[in-house]
Order: structure tokens, then sequence, then C-alpha cells
């Protein structure tokens, strides 16, 4: 720790670069692809705002277990298959993956086809289930 201290008085410059590149990494991570809900404020959105949820996994993943009523459309094949969403483009849409991995790139992928209200569930999936909310299996 001495010397990290030593480091920082000795190179203010670079510590600055530093903290102000990481600043701007974060900054452009939390706007990728929507902002991000708690799995709390998901149900409500779902139960008040009748928000549609996109499982972005893979179908053997979302057969295994997904939230109720949840769309499945895996990330890959997302921009081919966005108009199954349906053409209200301002309905509020959750994305979940299967721990926040790709829920990103799939936010990007709804904002440049116009949707206007991407959210993404933190966590994915893994926090669902570990908050102990429902899932339906299928198969």
């Amino acid at each position: 720790m001495e010397k990290f201290l030593e480091f920082m008085v000795n190179h203010p410059i670079l510590i600055s670069a530093f903290l102000g590149l990481l600043t701007i990494l974060l900054w452009t991570e939390s706007r990728k692809g929507g902002k991000t809900v708690t799995s709390q404020q998901a149900t409500r959105l779902i139960n008040s705002d009748n928000a549609l949820v996109l499982d972005v996994r893979e179908k053997k993943d979302f057969s295994a277990g997904h939230i109720v009523e949840s769309l499945n459309i895996p990330y890959a094949k997302l921009a081919e298959r966005s108009s199954e969403l349906g053409s209200d483009k301002s309905r509020a849409v959750i994305i979940v993956d299967a721990a926040g991995q790709h829920a990103g790139i799939a936010g990007k992928t709804l904002t440049s086809e116009g949707f206007t209200n991407v959210i993404r569930l933190s966590g994915g999936i893994n926090t669902w289930k570990g908050d102990n909310l429902p899932l339906v299996k299928k198969g």
C-alpha cells in the first residue's frame, strides 16, 4: 500500500489519465443497451406496465427455465427476428440473458431497430433465480 501511495504522488498525470479513462468506460458501459433494473423493478414493470420480457438465451437454456410469458429470441438472431416483438416500439422491453453478458448487445440492436424503451435485467436470469422468483420449465 505504501508503494502505491508513493506511485500516486510521483505520477499524478498517469493517475489522472487512468481515472479519466475509467470514468469514461463506466459511463459508456452504463449507457450501453438501455438502463438496468433489478428483478423487483422488472416484476413491477411486467405487472403494471405490461412490459415484454425478451429472453435472448439459446433455446436449450430457455427451456430449462424462463420467466413466465417471456419471448425467446437468441441474441445472435435478434436483428433478423426483431419484427416478432410487435409494432409498438415504445412498449417496455426487458432483456434477459444468463448473467448480463449479452443483454447490452441485444439492447443496442433493439435501439437501432427503433425501440425506445429498452431495459436490461441486471444480473440476468441468475439474479432472478437468486431472488427465488418463479420460472417456467418447458421441455
